[in-house]
């Protein structure tokens, strides 16, 4: 899949929707929303069948740490003890680890709190689009700035990754079980996502579990060959929309198609007679932009699947 335009993630605001992101600034300025943002997470329980599965397995979903400014240990080690608290089969990390310039090495508090990450089917992760800025592909706040050696630094933070025991994946797959594929698709706005790589492998049998950052690549993901039409994905990136109003919904979404993947279950496009990608849409568990939520209270979501 060919990713996006970063100048088109965002799409047009109406005057109501930046009053209304205003109204919810206002908001939070009282304190309510800045202590929404750094509640326990909620833990969403989800039951779902996943046709190829011979017998059940057991997910846990952590996006959007976003450790930096807004995020300091503490709450990942949280995350981290909630995570271990539910005995997942396998743990899986949708993007968006980091908030801070990485080009001098993972941060030792992170790097400590996500080496405590364990599952008998182990820890995976994919990139999102703030990692690309802290790799230095491009300027964001907190990134340190463009740096021509950000594919150096990506490769490093993945070696600091792995040494800790979580493995990233990048367009490419493997066997959790011999009835269980998980791929991993690199970033839909700075990177080069290709499920079809993701899939390359896997078996016509088994059950496929993509983890995918943005939830805007699962549009184009039911034309993919190699995509069962009764897969499953999970993402992150939306953050719910992190202020959400009454009547409203999230003002802001970063997505092209405005509320539609905000959170929950949702579906991409069908291509011919395929039905479009089913996905489970976290609202993560950090804070990006703003240091507050407001009626979106951050999330660890526990995936039970379950042969059809």
């Amino acid at each position: 899949m060919t990713p996006a335009s970063p100048a088109h993630r965002f799409p047009h605001l109406s005057r109501r929707q930046v009053l209304a992101w205003g109204l919810g600034l206002g908001l939070a300025g009282t304190g309510v929303g800045a202590a929404q943002g750094y509640a326990p997470p909620e833990l969403s329980r989800v039951q779902a069948t996943l046709p190829g599965l011979e017998s059940p397995l057991r997910v846990a979903v952590l996006t959007d740490l976003h450790y930096g400014p807004f995020i300091r240990e503490a709450q990942v080690r949280a995350w981290v003890d909630l995570a271990l608290g539910v005995r997942p089969d396998v743990t899986l990390v949708v993007g968006d680890f980091a908030d801070v310039p990485l080009a001098s090495g993972m941060p030792g508090p992170l790097a400590r709190q996500l080496a405590r990450l364990r599952a008998p089917l182990g820890v995976y992760g994919v990139w999102g689009n703030h990692d690309y800025g802290c790799f230095g592909r491009f300027d964001q706040p907190y990134s340190g700035g463009p740096r021509d050696d950000w594919q150096d630094v990506r490769e490093r933070f993945r070696q600091e990754l792995a040494r800790g025991g979580l493995r990233v994946l990048t367009n490419e797959g493997l066997s959790l079980r011999p009835d269980v594929w998980l791929g991993g698709l690199d970033d839909l706005m700075w990177g080069a996502p290709d499920a079809q790589a993701a899939l390359h492998g896997a078996p016509t049998q088994a059950a496929q579990l993509l983890m995918i950052h943005e939830p805007d690549a699962l549009v184009p993901l039911a034309g993919t060959p190699a995509w069962r039409p009764d897969g499953l994905a999970v993402c992150g990136h939306t953050h719910g929309g992190q202020v959400r109003l009454p009547l409203l919904g999230a003002p802001v979404v970063p997505s092209a198609y405005g509320q539609r993947f905000a959170q929950g279950w949702v579906r991409g496009d069908p291509s011919g007679d395929r039905p479009g990608a089913r996905a489970y849409v976290s609202r993560g568990l950090g804070l990006s932009g703003i240091p507050f939520r407001n009626l979106c209270p951050p999330e660890l979501v526990l995936l039970d699947l379950h042969p059809a």
